[in-house]
């Protein structure tokens, strides 16, 4: 997915129509909707996205160039039934006086589950990014993607004048376990038929925090 990108912004480069980037709004549906947002952000930011999340509105918009969109909402769509279907098979959970837990632990789970995501994205995508730079041999690589990510913030800025970053975390130590090692076992592969390439899982296995989340205001 990440390849994908790239090729298409050289290919886009040299086209005599000028791209822009767009708006998207993705759904983002009740209950653990912070933490479903959070997945989208992490998949939008290794994909030269942006995400920013109106709750109110039930849906996140993800700035970026259309070609990048695709991807994105293609993987959080695959990754959230990854997600939803590993953490009810992992069941309920009650807390030592019988009283159902299941809450928190379904939260932190998917709360953790983004972050690994995360973590494996961005080492994916780094590494597709190193292999198109030292294969391509052009000198334009590095300044058309800069200029790509450059568009897509002032676009980000023209469209969210005032956003507020929201920090989301998981309580709940067993959910926060069972979402990581979901997160390890989830494939990635959703666009191999695309980019023509695989992305290996990577990254370190050790505890992190998810990072802020965007939301409008």
């Amino acid at each position: 997915m990440a390849r994908h990108s790239i090729d298409e912004a050289l290919l886009a480069a040299q086209r005599t129509a000028t791209v822009e980037p767009i708006g998207r709004r993705i759904g983002i549906d009740n209950p653990y909707e912070a933490a479903k947002a959070i997945l989208l952000n992490v998949i939008a930011g290794a994909n030269r996205c942006h995400a920013v999340w109106a709750k109110h509105l039930g849906s996140s918009t993800v700035v970026g160039y259309p070609s990048d969109i695709d991807a994105v909402e293609l993987l959080y769509t695959s990754l959230l039934v990854q997600a939803t279907t590993a953490m009810t098979h992992a069941g309920t959970r009650q807390d030592r006086h019988g009283r159902s837990r299941t809450r928190s632990f379904r939260q932190s789970f998917l709360t953790a589950f983004a972050t690994r995501i995360g973590e494996r994205l961005r080492v994916a995508t780094e590494q597709a990014s190193a292999q198109a730079v030292a294969e391509a041999g052009d000198p334009r690589l590095l300044p058309v993607l800069a200029s790509r990510d450059e568009s897509v913030r002032a676009a980000v800025a023209a469209m969210f004048p005032e956003v507020v970053e929201k920090s989301v975390s998981g309580t709940d130590r067993e959910g926060l376990a069972f979402g990581r090692a979901a997160a390890d076992l989830a494939t990635l592969r959703i666009r191999d038929e695309v980019a023509g390439s695989s992305s290996a899982p990577g990254g370190s296995r050790g505890g992190s925090r998810p990072g802020p989340l965007d939301v409008a205001r």
